[in-house]
């Protein structure tokens, strides 16, 4: 199930029970603010990231593996899955 826009598994985010944020794909704005990854993703009008000619950017790279806030990456490979199972 497609819960973010950039790959993010957000059921496992320690903040989605805190925040009650059920996944940006779900909520109209992210409780953190503006996220630059959603605004692109959703003005294409795609589901994901991986969904995208551009897949994968810069932009969702630097989310992807960002020293405080990434994961190494999981985040482009889980769209990579999406993106296969999903349609």
């Amino acid at each position: 199930m497609i819960e973010s826009r950039c790959g993010l598994i957000c059921s496992s985010c320690e903040f989605s029970k805190i925040k009650n944020c059920s996944g940006c794909a779900k909520i109209q704005s992210p409780f953190w603010g503006k996220c630059s990854v959603k605004s692109c993703c959703e003005s294409k009008a795609l589901s994901h990231c991986g969904e995208c000619s551009d897949f994968p950017c810069e932009l969702l790279g630097s989310f992807a593996y960002d020293k405080e806030h990434g994961d190494n990456g999981a985040r482009i490979e889980k769209c990579r899955e999406w993106l296969n199972t999903v349609t």
